[in-house]
């Protein structure tokens, strides 16, 4: 095998500083760190041998993942893993609307749904008046849910007026009515 620094032509390559050797106390403490390493697998395996001897593992004192959690936080981890976040919190303001836009204002109009992928919050209003002025309060509205729920979580409120009675085929009905289009849409 030839050296690199013997072939003609190459130069020969410059010796590179090497950072210096632990001594003394620096040397004590990378020894202690290795040792604590190596003894805390040792403890780890040790233990795996143990659990096998008993049948497998079995609670303890101290706690570990397997004890049993409060709802409230089984329910927050369950969301998180799922990536339910931004559905449940939208469904925590569905739940609490009247606090959110008012007594006065919750009792004309009530969210319907949520489109999670366009952004979009879905409220029928009991009446187009209310809807009108759903309307004009939209702005606010995104903003204040938007600060509730995290930036550019709502970036539309789509208002709906009212349904309006349900449409009647018959005799006296011409092709194509509407009805009163002015009280319901």
């Amino acid at each position: 095998m030839t050296d690199r620094m013997d072939q003609p032509g190459r130069p020969s390559p410059v010796p590179e500083p090497s950072a210096p050797e632990p001594s003394g106390v620096d040397l004590a403490r990378v020894a202690l760190r290795a040792a604590k390493e190596q003894a805390r697998a040792r403890g780890a395996a040790a233990q795996q041998k143990k659990q096998a001897r008993r049948g497998g593992l079995r609670s303890g004192a101290r706690a570990d993942g397997r004890d049993p959690l409060p709802l409230g936080a089984a329910i927050n981890r369950l969301i998180t893993e799922r990536g339910w976040e931004t559905p449940a919190a939208v469904g925590g303001v569905m739940g609490r609307w009247p606090q959110m836009v008012g007594p006065e204002v919750a009792q004309h109009c009530e969210p319907q749904r949520y489109d999670e992928d366009a952004r979009v919050l879905t409220v029928r209003c009991d009446s187009t008046a209310w809807a009108t002025q759903l309307r004009l309060l939209a702005p606010q509205l995104v903003a204040r849910l938007n600060a509730d729920l995290g930036q550019g979580t709502v970036k539309m409120i789509k208002v709906l007026g009212p349904g309006g009675p349900p449409r009647r085929y018959g005799r006296l009905r011409s092709p194509g009515s509407t009805g009163p289009g002015d009280t319901y849409g």
